[in-house]
């Protein structure tokens, strides 16, 4: 059995090695900033280990999970284009370093590189885990739309929040885990086991890191508390608020989210005590560990030998900051 630095390891290792067509070295300049400025390799990871459950033999995975950072990768460079962000993991983003037309058409090749990773599954394997990939790949665009809408919607529910980042985030992550199990020769009744593991995962994941934004450290989180409050993000946190809040204290809310030349530092303060009054920090915790103790239930499931399962559930233990 692999463990996670050794296949974080594989994986910075087939990246550096990927052949990349140089007669442009502009274009692909950028691709490979964003891949060697660090990232934690979650999905490939994920979709090894997942493959490392049923085969000892992680070879054939290997290329497709690279592709699958890389498309991460990809959406992140146009993210921070739409998002209009100037950092990434503490580095200029690609858009700030090179320029807004050279972030799109590298994130552009970026995606077309993906799918050159995931032509090398085996044969009796590539039409499925082709089709699982392809489909995640476009409920990621559909959540981004999704989140672009909702920064114009004057509400959204919990409901509508919840499925828009099951899209935007949970997807690759639980496409990551059913293609590694697959490619291992998993089947399909624990590799949709394990597809509903890394969604609730996914799930977790996000709402954790909604909390993060407010209540993490900065110099651990790579960038500014309070950032999606400055911003005027609809997170799970402002969502939740917003439904809870009532009187002068949703009045206050809704003033300081309209205010559009508000100090940012004093708004930051000002929002967090009202969430801090409505109990929302709880409550979003609480969510979170609803949904991660639906996703380690369900890895408990999988038709394997719990040894087998060690790595990965200490990768998604770690990940959503619980000891298991």
């Amino acid at each position: 059995m692999y463990n996670h630095s050794e296949l974080k390891e594989v994986i910075d290792k087939a990246l550096v090695n990927l052949s990349y067509n140089t007669e442009a070295a502009r274009l692909i300049d950028p691709v490979k900033y964003i891949l060697s400025i660090g990232g934690k390799r979650l999905r490939p990871v994920m979709a090894l280990m997942a493959c490392n459950l049923f085969s000892d033999k992680i070879d054939n995975a290997i290329l497709p999970a690279t592709g699958l950072e890389i498309f991460h990768n990809f959406t992140l460079v146009h993210d921070d284009i739409m998002d209009q962000a100037s950092v990434r993991r503490g580095l200029p983003s690609v858009h700030q370093k090179w320029s807004i037309s050279q972030a799109i058409l590298s994130g552009d090749v970026m995606a077309f590189i993906a799918n050159e990773c995931f032509l090398q599954t085996p044969e009796n394997h590539l039409l499925k885990v082709f089709r699982i990939f392809n489909k995640a790949a476009i409920e990621v665009c559909i959540g981004q739309q999704l989140d672009m809408d909702y920064e114009k919607a004057k509400v959204v529910t919990q409901d509508e929040y919840l499925r828009m980042i099951e899209l935007k985030t949970a997807v690759l992550m639980a496409a990551s885990v059913r293609i590694g199990a697959l490619i291992g020769g998993g089947n399909d009744k624990d590799s949709d086991l394990l597809y509903e593991f890394g969604r609730n995962l996914g799930l977790a994941f996000q709402i954790q890191d909604d909390l993060l934004d407010i209540w993490g450290d900065a110099k651990v989180f790579g960038k500014p508390s309070g950032g999606d409050i400055v911003a005027n993000k609809k997170t799970f946190p402002l969502i939740k608020a917003l439904e809870t809040g009532s009187g002068e204290t949703l009045k206050q809310l809704k003033k300081l989210f309209a205010s559009k030349d508000l100090d940012p530092e004093i708004k930051v303060r000002e929002v967090i005590g009202l969430y801090e009054q409505l109990h929302i920090k709880e409550i979003t915790e609480a969510l979170a560990n609803d949904y991660i103790t639906l996703a380690f239930s369900l890895l408990r499931k999988v038709s394997v030998d719990e040894k087998r399962k060690k790595e990965l559930t200490s990768v998604a233990s770690s990940l959503i900051g619980r000891d298991h």
